[in-house]
């Protein structure tokens, strides 16, 4: 681990403020604007849809300062995969790598293009039957777009990252001191309408997580930061207690400003809260700034998803590695990789709706964050005396704690969606006879030759 750790070290230059940055960064997108429709769906009541937002930021933290010793104790380029094939091996990490590759990504791309068109359509109140078209063309786009290099694909998110926070932080600022016509009784917390409270709550968790995507790149931090015991944990803590805080607020405003029967299913209830508050100029401008940070998100799972392939395809790991592993001549960009990203998302564009999408990317990749909870503890156990540059406090309460909520995730989605979980479980799956029918294709030629 020495050598590996050696060649991949990185430069130790972060301090608190750019790792809590950093953090919120990596985190807050396009979501929250547009889960509360399911969010409210699922929970049935305003208490319930502000406790879920509250229950999934406590997860999430925990889960954050867990992935983070994980980071520290095995800085190697290649994050979560490198960690899953160290602790499991390799045909695990093979499948967590498929799972994004196949679902993950493009999921995220056809998701948000869906979400992107619906509110082009709201905007400028263009027919349904162009929605699809719209999606589409902006997969295209920003495929097309990120062949022109990396530092193309940075600046647009670099924009987006202002446009984002400028329509969170005035739709909460104005919002919370708007008189509100729709009193919100935080407590009982109740399911409402719901019969079966657990349920409601497993399915607004699974609806919240979207929104805090991103949580698992934040332990990557470890390898850059000047003081990771001291300010890492600090960093993620005080990071997404603010994210936290930003959505809570955000679904406070939303659910203050519109009738609460009129938020579930309604993926207009942002720009509908924002016309609400600023008027339809105002409202119109406020989805302008939404629509950027879409935009921006798209941007983001377009330039990072053909990484994962792309390094399958160099270490030869997978069926075509040649084809995978191809970079462009002059800006040195996997394009087939993308290309095969983008062609996977327009399908599911075409078979799956914003909420079906998001829940069956986050249910997937917490299966995968379950084992690398589990592996914190058994790292633990048999390599004690690795050295760890940020160990977690009050262990095991923070791994625990996280085991705990994902395990929870995955069971409510099991029993609320079924058909959803096994699509997820089946598509990961597939990637079993994929990786063994390279591997005997690897071995019979390594024999004859």
């Amino acid at each position: 681990m020495n050598n590996e750790s050696d060649k991949f070290s990185l430069k130790r230059d972060l301090g608190f403020f750019p790792a809590l940055s950093t953090v919120m960064g990596l985190v807050i997108g396009g979501g929250v604007f547009f889960k509360i429709s399911s969010v409210t769906a699922a929970t049935g009541s305003a208490s319930l849809t502000i406790f879920v937002w509250i229950l999934a930021g406590f997860i999430t933290i925990n889960a954050g300062l867990t992935v983070a010793e994980l980071a520290s104790a095995l800085p190697v380029a290649g994050g979560i995969y490198k960690y899953i094939e160290y602790i499991y091996g390799k045909v695990p990490a093979f499948l967590l790598a498929w799972a994004q590759s196949v679902i993950y990504y493009p999921a995220g791309i056809s998701a948000l293009s869906i979400i992107f068109a619906t509110q082009v359509l709201n905007l400028c109140n263009l027919p349904q039957t162009w929605q699809i078209p719209i999606a589409i063309s902006l997969a295209i786009f920003l495929y097309l777009v990120n062949l022109l290099g990396a530092k193309v694909g940075g600046r647009i998110q670099s924009i987006a990252l202002i446009a984002k926070l400028i329509p969170i932080i005035v739709i909460i600022v104005v919002g919370i001191f708007t008189p509100s016509a729709h009193p919100v009784s935080l407590f009982p917390i109740t399911s409402g309408s719901h019969p079966d409270f657990w349920s409601s709550m497993g399915g607004g968790l699974l609806a919240t997580m979207f929104a805090f995507d991103g949580w698992m790149n934040v332990g990557n931090l470890a390898g850059e930061m000047k003081k990771p015991e001291k300010d890492l944990a600090k960093s993620i803590i005080v990071g997404l207690f603010f994210i936290t805080a930003i959505y809570v607020l955000i679904s406070f405003v939303f659910i203050k400003e519109l009738p609460f029967h009129l938020i579930p299913g309604n993926q207009n209830a942002a720009s509908e809260a924002a016309i609400k508050i600023f008027g339809d100029i105002g409202g119109k401008i406020v989805t302008i700034g939404i629509l950027v940070s879409v935009f921006g998100s798209v941007n983001g799972y377009t330039m990072t998803g053909p990484r994962v392939s792309y390094v399958l395809g160099v270490d030869d790991e997978i069926v075509f590695s040649k084809f995978f592993a191809k970079l462009t001549k002059n800006t040195r960009v996997p394009a087939n990789a993308g290309f095969i990203q983008t062609i996977i998302a327009i399908v599911m564009i075409f078979m799956g709706s914003f909420d079906y999408l998001t829940d069956m990317l986050v249910f997937v990749m917490w299966i995968f964050s379950i084992m690398m909870f589990i592996g914190v503890f058994i790292l633990r156990r048999n390599e004690p005396e690795l050295e760890r540059p940020y160990k977690i406090s009050f262990y095991p309460i923070p791994p625990l704690v996280a085991l705990l909520g994902g395990s929870y995730i995955i069971i409510s989605t099991l029993f609320r969606q079924p058909g959803l979980a096994f699509m997820g479980i089946g598509i990961t799956l597939l990637g079993l006879p994929v990786y063994y029918i390279h591997y005997l294709n690897k071995k019979r030629n390594k024999n004859n030759i």
